[in-house]
């Protein structure tokens, strides 16, 4: 606890005598906080903090502890507190004694779940949540950013079931305890609030934990509360509610203070906000107070963490307000108050602190009873103790609303007067309230709705941290269905809320108060759409809250049965009925598009969230309450659309007129408007809020609705209003639709792009429900209501078509495109509102869903994501909605890398869809069309099959009568005009006109609905009825069937026709055409297939004849070209072309390949500390080449996998490598792509001029490291690199011994060189100077050679290596010269092409090529050219050094290599190598020789692998001495004795010629075993065997080749001795040269001083397989102990950004300014750690972003995660929230980028695809 320290302080202020405080504790405590502030010279100190816990802990307890037996009088009071009052570390109580919800703070996970939740606000601990039993749920998690949330196990009415949770077990007296204890509301909401004081409230009942104590006890401790709450809110009585300045010193003066001396002495505040930057606030503080820059970064981080920080004080009045001037400049919230009133609110922070401690405290076993006296204080009436002086206008006059006002309401008042910390600690204490008992619950909901108008004032309008509100509070309590029940009832909060909504939004504000307005304000009130509260987000969490409240389903039925409920909320949808109206710009373009549409939608949508529950909370309602609402919304909407009120503008609307329009041989009396003249709004709330109380379709039912006397619905509203009335309500929606289709056909473009953004959201899949639905179903309801043929005219009449459909194909204003459109849109609506059933039925919701499903996933496969954008957000958000998903789809798992999971309809499913359903546009429907027919086609075998449409299915209810309305004459006169005008304008234009195909597809399938659902009565009338030229319906069907432009719609008119043919098939066989085989259209068509056929036959005959002249003509140019190709002795080898110019590449140019050079630290050492390691070495498998163990739960999703995986258990950093254990070195990589010297430096300037063209922009390459992007696969690099062609030279075939002999005569017949020897290193280790990096005679070498442009590539890399191999000397551990010496710095062979080879070996291991190939076998073309360039540019170092002898100095370097390796010439004193071989890296050695004596490659090889074993067996005595014991080392057999022989004799052989090291190694022999020494020499000898081969084949791939028959032998290690013709190590008896030669190197190594150390010269690679830190199969199970596994070491923080390395496992802080390494221009942690892990690479997984981070000098980039969700998608940031899984496929191509050295490559590309001034910085 915070406050445990201050137990141990002296009890006295050091300034005061103990004799004149007071003797009773409270007393003391009083005079201790109102002496405080000028006893400690208003500077609060720890040592304040620890005194005041001090006095409140001893007020608190009183004399009670002398009632206590056994105490002892020599232990001070405050261990007896520590003795009784047992203060919890968890925030969860994990005991027994804690059984209903608890309280929660960060960082633990939330789990919410639907299957279980009631709502979305209901919430499980992690710790909860594992308790139960959640499987198959649909399961979300999310990180709490701050205290003051619940888990609600254990609330009976957060849950649908019992969760059978351990811990929390479900109370069902939920009521009875609110009964008993609470008087029961009354039915009427009340109109004057009732508050539930403390007496109310009975100690929480059964409780089985209580504990005795004293009654003064609880006296003591409930007066020490109360007092620190009286003094909390005294203090805060003075305190502003928002941060200002004060003009000047008067007003300064003036503020209210509790000081009642007025010292005028001052303090500074800086408030924290979300702005400005940490370095912007210290910069400021530096600036303004002289503060040093620590001191400033200091108290940066204290106004972050806490929320404010003094930054001055004195008595310099205008200096404080000069500084306080300054700083409130640029935004910065900052107070200037007296000292005084500043040292009492951190007090008043303090005692928050305290308040919050005891809430986690326990008395014996009793967890409740302080809780219970805080909420009894909290509950009580605030007692005054202190006065304020000076102005009193912060202390808010609480008599109107609250009569007798108790603590607690002060103090939700007074919540925004604090800042972050204090208040984020008083909401996590609010809410250890909540979690005491039901009547606590509702008591404290009580409080909150009376002072809730005043705390939404304070968010809206004041609050400058609104994320730390108490609004957010009530989240907490209106979703809890007793608690919202009655403060509605109690409170009457519902039309409280409403009232906010229209005075808020009519801008009625005053002071920063938003007033209250007279009844009926919304009639005459305006809204400015321009005006602060439409640009303000803050309102949505209010309508939120109106939402959460309403849904509860008590409040449901109180808004169901109380009428003044839906007539106050009419008058808010009143308030927004036609707000923003647009107009059309028919000539001139709009000047200036303003975005007000953005905050109108935002808000009309909130609106209409809440209109949803609004309609939801009657299906509560009986038919008389149904009748009632219906008529006060109509009669609302009829007030606003017939300008009755004064809601709508004059100046833009008019009254309704009427007009008589002809249709047909009748007159329709309609109304008339102009969509293309008149003013037209999105946004009709009362209309939504009416088709919502329709979609109760079952009240609406006869039965239902002739208890109340009224027979059907039409009569309901013929009851309410008129027809012409009605016409005028159902108008207003219909020319919204209008509008759209005339937006969508390009009649409104010059309105610019505000009306197309207005049109998406309006239709858009997510949002169309709220509003485009709504509209659609009032145009459905009133054709039921009304006469259908009115309703339909209408519809034509508003979208200007009544001529076309009377048979006029030219309009008056659309133009012939427009017109086609506005057809096809107009035909669309009446298809919907005939045929679209889901409100008209009042579809369930678990059907609605699988119906969207099946059409949404019926054109195809899509992924989640897609899926939930193409249904609504209040279906994607339901229980049933992945339930549904799962039984209607198949989820088609990610496979490769960038793939996602995507789900696809089952197949039996497809017939269930409707091509025509009403959320499908027309690309969409033509797409789902194709795969019906295609699947028709697969069952049926037709090649054109019809898709008959589905029954409308509309069997009861009032729409019922919906298909009744396929017999109307008008719609069978649109039905034939729709085709007749098409058949017009094709016969006029001789081609389809525009939308045609679409226009008939809708003609037709309104047919064939109709003989589907009328087929008697409608084949009768298409026969009676005539039109245009006598022709009916039937004629111009007929007309159809054999057109040749209509061929598409053969088989549809086929089927109509058989169709009517059934009822009517004289009229049909009268005008149907019959088309024989024999009538000449057949014949003229078979003729032009045949003449078609013919001419095809032609070209092909004269192509063949021109084929067989041209070969002829050729033939004797073709046989000259032989034999010149039969003289060339040998085929060049091709290279390709320029990837610049184009040009071949050959000699004429030099040329070279692109590469890149970059400094390594990958290579790791073995971790001999780390005896895990060894472990893994006994049981790794036998070859690297083959395809190392799946990993588990390789599947995607993971089946059974364990959920409650304990990331505490996993190894210490995740099982990352240790840094400390890497090798240092220089990694070359090629992307394979070449280019002429001439054209690379012709670029390279152009990457300049580049540079310097864009200055500000991040560029992907550094042209002060040489680095450039290859043109063609945008790969870094900095180097170009001659291509050395593979050797020629024949491999010697004389045996190993002979071979011996030979090279030691040879030497001994050479003469001495002494230019050799001084080339080689003075130290004795044989290395060559001139192979060092910073060889200081390398330039002028260069300089001084005759063909200096062809080394220029050679020098490309020389100079990178160089420039390397200067910054990175203290990383470098082989013993070399000193800097300006010659040889100093990389020695190339070794760090290198040697650190390469092996980099290329270590990515291969455990990724099997073919199952008989070998490590080299699966080398790239591009690997084996690279390791030949580099091989070739140690050859010209070499030859530019020896350039005077007549090899080139070859024979030379070849001697002094065959002296290196032969002891007896290594130990003479004719040479100078005092170092011990054992003690160099053999593979240098082997890379020196394929460089410039590749013939003798074989041989050498021989000796320097038997150099490893040795040099091996002296590394494994050091690391097994290590170790120390072998208890923890698995055992293991011996599996490879054919291979090893006798282990032991080897092994001692080996360390004999040191007595201390053969003692030591004669230990370790004995305590581990010959099986395990024999395992270790495999393991750690294998990856020499494998980077011998990779050389070996790129040197001389003919020599060294896969043999045919050992290619598949199990043994990795057996099969590369075959290949590179080794003799293994059991045949060392037989060869006697090798024995030797081991026994001078021995020897050498043991008679060294090496030996005798304990520290060995020898240190053995990691020969296991690389692996990245190993994160939990499942996300959030990273986040359950992250305070254990995630701490930064640096600052010993949980980070709240952490970033995992995955290299190493070690947690940093990202982007947090508390890690910042100032010294390097600010860099942050994750940089810094970069150079001590991974060099100038780093690999991060970013965890709360749920992402990847690539660092590469001082770049980066963002990748894609490993993890995906259930759905099989990438969650970045974790924004939906799902529980995600590790994506083995994904892991593995990180893990292969890493390897490969590709996370340079992979930044830059990022980078090269972004052209702004930071690239990286954004996911």
């Amino acid at each position: 606890m915070s406050g445990i320290m201050g137990f141990f302080n002296s009890k006295f202020p050091p300034t005061m005598n103990p004799r004149d405080r007071p003797s009773d504790p409270l007393s003391r405590l009083r005079f201790a906080l109102e002496t405080m502030p000028g006893s400690r010279k208003y500077v609060f100190t720890p040592a304040t903090r620890a005194e005041i816990l001090s006095e409140l802990y001893d007020a608190f307890w009183g004399q009670a502890e002398l009632g206590f037996a056994g105490r002892d009088p020599k232990i001070p009071s405050c261990q007896v507190v520590l003795a009784v009052i047992y203060l919890l570390r968890e925030k969860v109580v994990s005991d027994a004694s804690e059984h209903r919800s608890h309280f929660l703070s960060p960082p633990p996970s939330f789990t919410p779940f639907r299957d279980c939740a009631l709502d979305e606000s209901c919430v499980l601990c992690s710790r909860c949540f594992r308790a139960s039993s959640h499987r198959d749920h649909n399961v979300s998690f999310f990180i709490a950013q701050q205290s003051g949330g619940c888990c609600d196990c254990g609330d009976a009415e957060a849950w649908r079931h019992d969760m059978q949770c351990p811990f929390h077990p479900l109370l069902h007296d939920i009521d009875n305890a609110f009964d008993s204890s609470i008087p029961a509301p009354d039915a009427t909401p009340r109109v004057l609030p009732k508050n539930i004081s403390d007496v109310d409230i009975p100690p929480v009942p059964n409780y089985p934990f209580r504990a005795a104590f004293p009654p003064e006890l609880r006296d003591n401790m409930g007066r020490t509360i109360g007092y620190a709450l009286d003094f909390l809110l005294d203090t805060l009585d003075c305190s502003p509610d928002e941060p200002s300045v004060p003009s000047n010193e008067a007003d300064l003066r003036l503020q209210p203070t509790a000081d009642p001396m007025q010292k005028d002495q001052y303090s500074v505040i800086i408030w924290n906000d979300d702005k400005h930057s940490f370095d912007e606030v210290i910069q400021l503080i530096c600036d303004t107070t002289n503060r040093d820059r620590k001191e400033a970064t200091v108290m940066a981080h204290t106004i972050d963490e806490h929320g404010r920080e003094i930054i001055d004080m004195n008595t310099n009045v205008p200096r404080l307000l000069e500084i306080a001037q300054v700083i409130s400049k640029i935004e910065i919230g900052v107070t200037i108050r007296r000292a005084y009133d500043t040292f009492r609110e951190q007090v008043v922070v303090v005692i928050i602190e305290w308040l919050l401690d005891l809430t986690r405290s326990r008395l014996g076993t009793d967890t409740l009873i302080i809780r219970e006296v805080l909420a009894s204080e909290l509950l009580s009436p605030r007692r005054r103790e202190s006065n304020t002086y000076g102005s009193a206008s912060h202390i808010p006059d609480l008599s109107n609303d609250i009569p007798t006002p108790c603590r607690l309401d002060w103090m939700f008042l007074y919540h925004t007067r604090l800042w972050k910390k204090p208040r984020i600690s008083l909401k996590e204490m609010y809410a250890s309230i909540l979690t005491l008992s039901h009547p606590h619950k509702v008591a404290i909901g009580s409080h909150f709705a009376a002072v809730y108008p005043r705390i939404v004032d304070a968010y809206l309008l004041v609050d400058r941290e609104a994320e730390t509100s108490i609004k957010y509070f009530a989240l907490q309590l209106f979703t809890v269905p007793s608690v919202a029940s009655h403060i509605v009832r109690s409170h009457d909060l519902v039309t409280r809320l409403l009232d906010i909504i229209i005075n808020f939004f009519t801008n009625q504000i005053v002071n920063k108060r938003i007033l209250p307005a007279p009844p009926n304000a919304s009639d005459v009130a305006e809204l400015d759409v321009d005006s602060f509260p439409f640009k303000s987000k803050r309102f949505m969490p209010v309508f939120s809250d109106l939402r959460y409240l309403c849904h509860n389903e008590p409040v449901q039925q109180l808004i169901a049965k109380n009428p003044s409920f839906i007539r106050k909320f009419a008058k808010v949808c009143q308030l927004f009925m036609c707000v923003h109206p647009n107009k059309r710009a028919a000539t001139n373009h709009i000047e200036y598009e303003t975005d007000a549409w953005i905050s109108v939608f935002n808000v009309t949508l909130s609106l209409s969230r809440v209109i949803k529950v609004y309609g939801e909370a009657f299906s509560w309602a009986t038919p008389s309450q149904f009748m009632n609402a219906i008529s006060i919304v109509v009669r609302d909407i009829l007030s606003v659309c017939t300008l009755e009120n004064d809601k709508l503008d004059k100046n833009k609307f008019s009254k309704p007129a009427y007009h008589d329009v002809l249709f047909g041989d009748v007159e329709y009396a309609i109304v008339e408007f102009d969509v293309l003249e008149g003013w037209v709004s999105f946004h009709h709330s009362l209309h939504w809020l009416l088709a919502e109380l329709l979609k109760n379709v079952d009240i609406l039912s006869e039965e239902s609705l002739s208890r109340v006397g009224v027979t059907s619905v039409r009569d309901l509203f013929m009851r309410i209003a008129t027809e012409e009335a009605i016409l005028t309500l159902i108008d207003f929606p219909l020319r919204v639709l209008a509008m759209v289709a005339q937006i969508r056909s390009g009649l409104w473009v010059r309105n610019g792009f505000p009306i197309r953004g207005q049109l998406l959201h309006y239709r858009d899949f997510m949002l169309r429900e709220l509003c485009y639905d709504q509209d659609l179903f009032i145009l459905q309801t009133s054709l039921i209501i009304l006469d259908p043929n009115t309703v339909i005219v209408s519809i034509l009449d508003r979208f200007k078509l009544l001529q076309f459909f009377r048979g006029a194909v030219i309009h008056p204003t659309y133009e012939s495109p427009q017109l086609s459109s506005m057809v096809e849109e107009v035909l669309y609506v009446i298809i919907t509102l005939l045929t679209e059933k889901g409100s008209a039925t009042k579809l369930p919701l678990p059907a609605a869903v699988r119906r969207e499903i099946i059409h949404a996933l019926a054109a195809g496969p899509c992924s989640y994501t897609d899926l939930v954008k193409r249904v609504s957000e209040r279906m994607a958000d339901d229980i049933c909605f992945e339930h549904v998903l799962r039984q209607v789809a198949n989820l088609r798992a990610p496979e490769a890398t960038t793939d996602t999971g995507t789900y696809e309809l089952k197949d039996a499913l497809y017939d269930e869809v409707n091509p025509f359903y009403y959320h499908y546009a027309r690309n969409r429907r033509e797409e789902v069309e194709v795969v019906l027919k295609a699947r028709l086609t697969k069952k049926t075998g037709k090649i054109d099959p019809v898709i008959v449409p589905k029954p409308i299915g509309i069997e009861t209810g009032p729409f019922s009568i919906l298909p009744s309305l396929l017999e109307s004459e008008v719609l069978l006169q649109v039905m034939f005009y729709a085709i007749y005008n098409i058949l017009v304008l094709t016969e006029a234009a001789g081609t389809t006109p525009p939308s045609a195909e679409a226009i008939l597809d809708q003609a037709f399938y309104l047919v064939m609905i109709a003989l589907v659902e009328r087929a008697s009565v409608f084949s009768h009338l298409s026969a009676l009825k005539v039109f245009e030229d006598g022709k009916n319906l039937i004629d111009i069907i007929c007309a159809m069937e054999h057109a040749e432009h209509f061929k598409p719609y053969t088989a549809r008119v086929g089927w109509i026709l058989g169709e009517m043919s059934r009822f009517v098939p004289e009229e049909v066989q009268a005008r149907r055409k019959v088309v024989t085989a024999v009538e000449s259209g057949v014949d003229a068509e078979t003729l032009k297939k045949r003449a078609a056929k013919a001419r095809q036959e032609a070209i092909l005959a004269q192509m063949k004849a021109q084929q067989a002249s041209f070969a002829i003509n050729f033939e004797d140019v073709d046989d000259d070209e032989d034999e010149e190709m039969e003289e060339t002795p040998e085929e060049l080898v091709q290279y390709g072309s320029c990837i610049v110019c184009q040009e071949d590449l050959n000699d004429s140019k030099p040329w070279g390949t692109l590469g890149l050079v970059q400094p390594s630290r990958l290579l790791r050492k073995h971790a001999d500390s780390h005896s895990s390691y060894l472990n893994e070495l006994m049981g790794m498998q036998t070859s690297l080449d083959r395809c190392s163990q799946q990993p588990p739960h390789s599947t995607f999703p993971p089946v059974d996998v364990d959920h409650h995986e304990d990331v505490t258990q996993f190894p210490p950093n995740f099982d990352g490598f240790p840094a400390q254990y890497t090798r240092f070195g220089l990694h070359t990589s090629m992307c394979g792509h070449m280019m002429h010297m001439e054209c690379f430096q012709v670029y390279s300037t152009s990457i300049r001029q580049r540079h310097r063209s864009h200055a500000t922009r991040n560029h992907p390459e550094n042209i002060l490291r040489k680095e450039y992007i290859c043109p063609l696969c945008k790969s870094l690099g900095n180097i170009i690199l001659p291509i050395s062609r593979p050797s020629t030279l024949p491999v010697t075939t004389v045996p190993f011994p002979d071979w011996i002999r030979a090279v030691g005569i040879s030497i001994l017949k050479s003469k001495p060189d002494a230019v050799m020897d001084s080339l080689q290193f003075r130290n004795g280790t044989g290395e060559f100077v001139f192979w060092s990096a910073q060889d200081p005679n390398y330039p002028m070498q260069i300089r001084r050679g005759e063909n200096f442009e062809t080394f220029k590539m050679l020098d490309s890399m020389m100079n990178t290596a160089k420039v390397f191999s200067q910054q990175t000397r203290h990383l470098r551990e082989r013993p070399e010269p000193d800097p300006g010496e010659r040889g100093s710095g990389i020695y190339m062979p070794e760090e290198l092409i040697g650190y390469t080879i092996a980099s290329v070996e270590a990515a291969t291991r455990g990724t099997g090529g073919s199952a008989s190939g070998n490590v080299a076998d699966s080398l790239t073309e591009t690997q084996v050219r690279m390791v030949r360039s580099l091989l070739g540019c140690l050859a010209s170092l070499a030859k530019i050094e020896l350039e005077g002898r007549p090899d080139g100095g070859k024979e030379a370097v070849k001697q002094a290599i065959i002296k290196r390796l032969l002891p007896e010439w290594s130990r003479t004193s004719l040479t100078s190598y005092s170092y011990p071989l054992l003690l160099r890296d053999p593979f240098t050695v082997l890379v020196e020789t394929a460089s410039v004596a590749p013939e003798m490659l074989q041989h050498v090889l021989v000796l320097c692998y038997y150099a490893c074993l040795a040099r091996t067996v002296i590394g494994m005595v050091y690391v097994l001495n290590k170790a120390r014991s072998c208890n923890s080392i698995q055992t293991v057999t011996r599996n490879h004795a054919d291979l090893f022989g006798d282990v032991r004799m080897f092994f001692m052989s080996v360390v004999r010629h040191s007595p201390v090291f053969e003692h030591t190694a004669t230990l370790v022999f004995e305590m581990f075993g010959e099986a395990r020494i024999e395992k270790l020499l495999y393991a750690f000898t294998l990856p020499f065997l494998r980077r011998a081969a990779i050389l070996c084949r790129a040197v001389l791939p003919n020599a060294f080749v896969t043999p045919s028959s050992g290619g598949t032998d199990d043994n990795e290690y057996r099969r590369l001795l075959t290949l590179l013709h080794i003799p293994p190590l059991s045949d060392l008896p037989n060869q006697d040269t090798l024995q030797n030669a081991l026994s001078g190197w021995c020897a050498h190594y043991g008679h060294s001083h090496a030996a005798s150390q304990l520290n060995c010269g020898v240190v053995l690679d990691y020969p296991a397989v690389y692996r990245l830190a190993r994160l939990p199969i499942v996300l959030d199970n990273l986040f359950n102990a992250r305070d254990k596994v995630m701490r930064c070491s640096r600052c010993n923080t949980v980070p709240v950004d952490a970033a995992i390395c995955l290299i190493c496992g070690t947690t940093c802080c990202m982007l947090s300014n508390c890690c910042m390494d100032m010294d390097s221009n600010g860099r942050g942690e994750c940089n810094m750690h970069a150079r001590e892990c991974g060099g100038a690479i780093g690999l991060y997984f970013i965890v709360k972003r749920c992402s990847l981070l690539y660092l590469y000098a001082n770049n980066g980039s963002f990748a894609q995660s490993p993890y995906l969700d259930i759905h099989g998608e990438v969650d970045i940031s974790m924004r939906r929230g799902r529980r995600q899984y590790i994506h083995n496929p994904r892991w593995e191509d990180i893990r292969k980028t890493w390897l490969n050295h590709g996370i340079p490559t992979a930044v830059a590309r990022k980078l090269e695809s972004t052209v702004d001034n930071g690239g990286w910085e954004m996911l």
